[in-house]
């Protein structure tokens, strides 16, 4: 092999690469708005990269690689169909797609490619889907994750989440569900299924403990990734302005979240210079505009919480009675035990450990299963100098805790507590 081969075979993986990275999910929704299929898109996009490959390492790259591996795929999915058993039924599927071929080879210039990724979103995000096969899916078509990725992130078999994943497309199908962006009236509902499964995917790559963590900060990146993409498709919208300032002012302090040794530190013991302003600044200047539209929602209120930490110059001088009351708004649209919970420790800054610890109580029925629920009461009896009692609220939390690096962080603070230091 000469080195003007070994070059133009290094440029075509490289550019593969960065298509899947970059084009997967643009190229992907206009591969199943044309065919209605989502496996048969899926399965004549990835014919179309093995034939780009071999083409591009042969050839050359061509003018518009998108475009050239977005038609190819397309001829791809017409000799998919005509080997297919119901070929006489969808003669007319394979007459349009031709036609549209013709079209294109006439053109003097490079068509553009639609971009239908608004209603891929949807339609993976659709609530008649499982929760956690919504957000594999939203990874696999929008993303371009591999299935491998996927199954890794999720701690997952490989075979388990290709099941996983062909189930998802099969229901599609099955239950016709529609390959659109929903109308006005069913926006709102829709939309916060959308952020409520990017943010889920966000909080599997930040808060998980377990897995590689390279996985993870790619999870979390990919998350902003798609955030991104959906405010360039459908700009104007306060909560997903409000989720990605949210994401930004979280994934600031990533970096100080563990120590030299890989053991988790309290947002209170953090090192703040190991905060990244840039990121800060990018959350507060996306949630000042989210605010400015005067739909407030949870996101944005999340957002409100966090940025408050960011602006404290250290855990002391943080403004909990500010925070106290952005729970209440939160609150209001969240009613849940948890949004309490986290109110509750942040009013034990606001006021007292004594005061939170009361209203603790309230919740005990109905969090009596969660770790994090035990964790604050072992801190709150800790505080309040109820050294006995605080041990068995941190053994409770330790017992519940799932992910090995949250029962040493919980242990780690059992011992200091026991030691007196």
């Amino acid at each position: 092999m000469n080195a003007d081969t070994g070059k133009s075979q290094t440029l075509a993986r490289q550019t593969i690469e960065n298509l899947v990275r970059e084009e997967w999910g643009r190229l992907l929704a206009a591969l199943i708005a044309r065919l209605g299929d989502f496996q048969l898109a899926e399965d004549a996009l990835q014919d179309g990269l093995e034939s780009a490959l071999v083409h591009w390492q042969r050839n050359g790259l061509p003018r518009s690689p998108a475009a050239w591996l977005l038609q190819t795929a397309r001829r791809k999915a017409i000799d998919r169909i005509r080997r297919a058993a119901n070929f006489r039924a969808k003669e007319p599927q394979i007459s349009h797609l031709m036609e549209l071929d013709a079209e294109e080879m006439a053109m003097e210039e490079t068509p553009e490619i639609p971009d239908e990724r608004l209603a891929l979103i949807f339609t993976c995000c659709h609530p008649a889907l499982e929760a956690k096969s919504r957000t594999a899916l939203t990874l696999r078509t929008l993303g371009g994750l591999n299935t491998g990725e996927i199954a890794r992130a999720f701690l997952d078999g490989e075979q388990a989440m290709a099941q996983r994943l062909v189930r998802a497309k099969r229901k599609i199908k099955q239950a016709k569900i529609p390959y659109r962006v929903p109308e006005s009236g069913q926006w709102d509902e829709r939309l916060h299924t959308v952020l409520g499964v990017l943010y889920l995917i966000f909080n599997e790559g930040y808060f998980s403990s377990h897995g590689d963590a390279q996985v993870r900060v790619g999870l979390s990146n990919e998350a902003i990734r798609l955030v991104r993409i959906l405010l360039t498709l459908k700009p104007g919208e306060a909560e997903t302005e409000g989720l990605l300032a949210l994401m930004m002012l979280h994934d600031s302090r990533r970096g100080a979240r563990e120590d030299a040794s890989g053991f988790m530190v309290a947002l209170e013991h953090q090192d703040r210079s190991l905060w990244d302003r840039g990121k800060i600044f990018e959350g507060m200047q996306m949630l000042e505009r989210a605010l400015l539209r005067r739909t407030p929602g949870p996101y944005q209120i999340q957002a409100a919480i966090s940025a408050v930490h960011a602006q404290a110059r250290d855990h002391d001088s943080t403004d909990w009675d500010q925070i106290v009351q952005l729970y209440d708004e939160l609150f209001r649209f969240q009613p849940n035990p948890v949004v309490r919970l986290n109110q509750i420790a942040a009013l034990s800054y606001a006021k007292s450990p004594k005061l939170a610890l009361e209203q603790l109580g309230e919740l005990e029925q109905e969090l009596a299963a969660y770790q994090p629920f035990h964790a604050t009461r072992a801190d709150l009896l800790h505080r309040t100098g109820r050294i006995n009692a605080a041990e068995v609220s941190y053994n409770r939390a330790i017992e519940l805790s799932s992910e090995e690096k949250t029962r040493a962080f919980l242990s780690q603070k059992l011992g200091r507590m026991l030691r007196g230091s």
